[in-house]
């Protein structure tokens, strides 16, 4: 196998793979090959190549990271320990069915293998009870901005983007469908989606959807910013029935975890002195008691605010952990641990007298592991993932 290095001008990568083709036995790599070949010949294993693979589409610092950890072998070091621990188990069990009456079996082996057993449990059910935290940092933060009407959804949404991702109207309802975008949020990758305004009364169908699907999104992320008009929220003459807060399934939207309420279009008002401490007297007589950040996407005002609030959040939710233990990146993973606990949970409950059952679970266990760094049955795992490589990586 070769690569070659060569200067990336179309005529020259032309030339060369011309001159090659005519070399008898002499073909292109297919897509991920070298990494294939390093697995076939042990020199790597499939969580590891699994880290390749995220590197390679990595968009965000904190994902290159993760994926360079994973890479390097973190993954697999955790998991083959703990193989490699059940291999040990399993051993003193096969010894203890196979010679428990010979005087060179030690009294209380069975025992002990049970305590151990439960260690590694105990250590897999920790691992698993991440929150995600591992699969949403890989995939992306899911932020929903969500609030009625004209409240600057759109807006906020393409200044986020730095580009005109949906269309801003004046027109109540604009907005029908979730709007989507990927952005870079202080090295952390952010999944944005712009959605319906929410207000009770419409005698269209489609915008009644659209709202289903704003609440449903809100419902579902991960961090949600409530937009509000900050002319209609900070005048008093507003009757609080025509507040889109007064809907208690909206309402509700507010007392999720990670919700801000951001009032906006800060501009529109006459001054901006005293505005926090105005915006903290609105949010009190509505009783609300999220995070308020008053801005303007016109002239920037509170923008600062926003992002650092933003970056911190997830930072303190998805990203301190992380950097003290290598979480869980896939679904594929979490779904294998699942079936090697419930082996060793199962152990567990099997007495000294069925100990040969006992012996079966803890070979599933380890069996179950197998499949993360690709001990055992592998193939089609292996097929999707070299099908996102690049051609020979």
């Amino acid at each position: 196998m070769l690569e070659f290095h060569v200067h990336g001008g179309n005529a020259v990568v032309s030339s060369i793979l011309n001159a090659l083709s005519t070399v008898p036995g002499v073909r292109m790599a297919e897509a991920g090959e070298f990494s294939r070949r390093a697995f076939d010949n042990d020199k790597m294993d499939l969580t590891t190549l699994e880290g390749v693979s995220d590197l390679i589409n990595a968009e965000t610092e904190a994902q290159r990271k993760l994926a360079v950890r994973q890479a390097h072998g973190e993954l697999f070091r955790m998991y083959e320990g703990w193989r490699v621990k059940m291999v040990q188990l399993r051993a003193q069990i096969e010894a203890y069915i196979d010679f428990s009456e010979d005087e060179n079996i030690e009294d209380g082996v069975y025992t002990q293998v049970c305590l151990e057993a439960k260690k590694l449990a105990d250590a897999i059910r920790a691992h698993l009870n991440d929150k995600r935290q591992g699969e949403i940092l890989r995939n992306g933060v899911a932020l929903s901005i969500v609030g009625p009407p004209n409240s600057g959804k759109s807006t906020l949404l393409n200044k986020l983007a730095q580009r005109q991702v949906a269309i801003v109207s004046p027109i109540a309802g604009t907005t029908r469908d979730i709007v989507e975008t990927t952005l870079d949020i202080g090295g952390y990758p952010l999944v944005v989606r712009d959605t319906a305004g929410l207000r009770k009364a419409s005698s269209d169908v489609i915008e009644m959807e659209g709202i289903r699907r704003a609440v449903e999104a809100a419902q579902e992320a991960d961090i949600r910013i409530c937009m509000v008009d900050a002319q209609q929220a900070l005048d008093c003459t507003n009757k609080p029935s025509d507040s889109f807060l007064q809907n208690a399934e909206w309402q509700a939207l507010l007392d999720l975890p990670h919700t801000f309420v951001v009032l906006s279009k800060i501009d529109t008002l006459k001054s901006t002195d005293g505005i926090q401490a105005a915006a903290q007297a609105w949010a009190q007589s509505q009783r609300i008691n999220n995070r308020i950040v008053p801005i303007s996407c016109a002239n920037m005002f509170g923008w600062e605010s926003l992002m650092q609030l933003l970056a911190d959040d997830i930072r303190t939710a998805w990203g301190t952990s992380i950097a003290q233990q290598m979480p869980l990146t896939k679904t594929r993973h979490r779904q294998h641990l699942q079936q090697c606990l419930e082996h060793l949970d199962s152990f567990e409950s099997i007495g000294e007298d069925m100990v040969v059952l006992g012996a079966e679970e803890l070979r599933g266990a380890s069996r179950a592991l197998g499949r993360i760094t690709g001990k055992v049955g592998i193939e089609d795992v292996l097929d999707a993932l070299f099908s996102e490589f690049c051609i020979g990586k």
